[in-house]
Parts: structure tokens; C-alpha cells; sequence
């Protein structure tokens, strides 16, 4: 959590600071090969040097970016969930759970599909 720490003590909100932190522990724990990152100022997750997750915040919410390849893959489960998003980022409202079984899903499909990719993004 060492790599995140400045970018969580900049949140002054301590509750989303401490659930953003969570989070970021929920996926160490869960996906311990991936390489917590600050590019771009932001939190992210990679796996051999291709980006994974990202996230950011906002006064309103959370938001979580798993690349357009997987905000297309998992549309239906977006909207299922309820929150809000654009092509590339969906919107977790900081007064809703986060859904950690489709966080799962966005990240094993990122691991997945870029095994072989070779660039930060995809093509």
C-alpha cells in the first residue's frame, strides 16, 4: 500500500479514503501478481508492465477504469449493478456498495486477455 499512500493521504474525505483503500487491498489480496502503480497521477494495477485497473476519485464517486475492451465485455453487468459510466470508466457512487464479484470479473479478464500483449494499452 506504500505505492498508493500519498495518493490516499490527498483524499479528505476518510471515508472514501479508507473505502478506496480497501479496495486496493481487496485486489492485492486477491490478485497478488499484479504491480500496484501512480501513472498519470492516478492508482493503477499492471501485470508485466500492461495496465490492468485504474481508478480515480471524485467528490460524487469512485471511478474505475478497466479499458474499453473491458467496459464492452461487461456492459450488461455495468447497468445490472446500477452505477454510472462512459466508454472508459464506471462511476461507483461513494453511498453504494462496491460490487467486488464484478471488479473480480473486470480484472481476471484484463489478466486474461492481455497475457500476451507486449504494450501498456491495448492496440
Amino acid at each position: 500500500m506504500e505505492v498508493f499512500a500519498e495518493y490516499l493521504d490527498r483524499i479528505d474525505n476518510p471515508s472514501h479514503r479508507e473505502r478506496l483503500e480497501a479496495v486496493f487491498e481487496w485486489i492485492m489480496d486477491k490478485f497478488p501478481a499484479l504491480r500496484p502503480k501512480i501513472a498519470w497521477n492516478q492508482p493503477m494495477f499492471t501485470d508485466h508492465g500492461t495496465f490492468i485497473i485504474g481508478f480515480s476519485v471524485a467528490k460524487p464517486h469512485m471511478a474505475v477504469a478497466p479499458e474499453k475492451a473491458g467496459m464492452l465485455r461487461f456492459a450488461d453487468d455495468i447497468a445490472q449493478a446500477g452505477y454510472a459510466h462512459t466508454k472508459e470508466l464506471v462511476r461507483i457512487p461513494w453511498d453504494s456498495p462496491v460490487d467486488l464479484a464484478l471488479l473480480e470479473k473486470m480484472i481476471a479478464f484484463n489478466i486474461a486477455d492481455k497475457a500476451d500483449c507486449e504494450t501498456f494499452w491495448r492496440k
